[in-house]
């Protein structure tokens, strides 16, 4: 019995389904722009965002060119943008304010644009093209809005994306570490820092800058060892000065005692 009623309940939802579809469709054939912009707008209201947009799309013809032209290309980007298709929405929006740059929804369309990337920005582990995109996006926004209600929103978002970048450069400067490419991680590592010096993983990145250069002079050809393990001690030294009580500081002094027992070794044999 139970069975009976959930396969008429499932086929009572696909004929309305069918019904509206072809209801819609029925609608878009009928050549009545008034009555496709009247039926996308109610749908619209009532956030049905999909049937809205097939139905704005479809009165766009009608209006191009006209006031009201505008109004439609902003709602069916909207729609796209609550239905979660920022890819779509982005495009969209992004035609929408080369186009009306002093329609009243203006403001309101580079908001959702510059969250759109915000949106489709990935975790750092990831690729950060997009998340470029958005911060881009977001500061010209708070650019020309200055008075804007989404002010602190934005604020807080472009600190969160700023961070993810931070967070993106030390893992694929850690990335070299860990697999023992000391050199590269030394560049890394450095270029993390000289690119985002307020990073909260600051102390750490200096701290891999030390353990990765002793690490490279260590494994280095003697030749070359001298003026690796020298590199070293600068670094160490402007970590003890910058992060004087460090956790690491009793790892890295011994590091330095085994550089500088090595220069002075060094040195002695040279003057025999």
């Amino acid at each position: 019995m139970k069975q009976t009623f959930l396969y008429a309940l499932c086929g009572l939802a696909a004929a309305i389904i069918l019904g509206g579809c072809s209801g819609m469709n029925a609608l878009l054939k009928s050549g009545k722009p008034e009555l496709i912009y009247s039926k996308a707008m109610e749908y619209y209201q009532k956030e049905k965002w999909q049937r809205a947009s097939t139905l704005f799309e479809g009165a766009q013809y009608y209006y191009a060119g006209t006031p009201t032209e505008d109004s439609i290309s902003f709602f069916n980007a909207r729609c796209k943008f609550k239905n979660r298709d920022y890819d779509t929405a982005s495009t969209l929006l992004d035609d929408f304010r080369r186009k009306f740059g002093r329609s009243a929804f203006i403001e309101d369309a580079e908001g959702m644009y510059a969250l759109c990337f915000y949106y489709l920005s990935p975790g750092p582990s990831r690729d950060q093209t997009m998340t470029g995109h958005a911060l881009i996006a977001i500061n010209e926004f708070m650019s020309r809005y200055p008075k804007s209600d989404r002010i602190e929103d934005f604020k807080k978002i472009n600190a969160e994306l700023t961070e993810r970048l931070h967070d993106k450069a030390y893992i694929n400067a850690y990335t070299y570490y860990k697999i023992g490419r000391y050199k590269s991680a030394i560049v890394a590592l450095k270029n993390a820092l000289k690119q985002y010096p307020e990073s909260k993983h600051r102390e750490e990145i200096m701290y891999l800058i030390v353990d990765a250069s002793y690490r490279f002079a260590s494994n280095s050809v003697r030749d070359k060892q001298t003026d690796r393990y020298l590199t070293m001690l600068d670094s160490y030294l402007s970590f003890k000065e910058e992060f004087p009580e460090s956790s690491h500081i009793k790892e890295i002094d011994r590091m330095a005692k085994n550089a500088r027992d090595y220069l002075d070794r060094n040195n002695k044999d040279n003057n025999i």
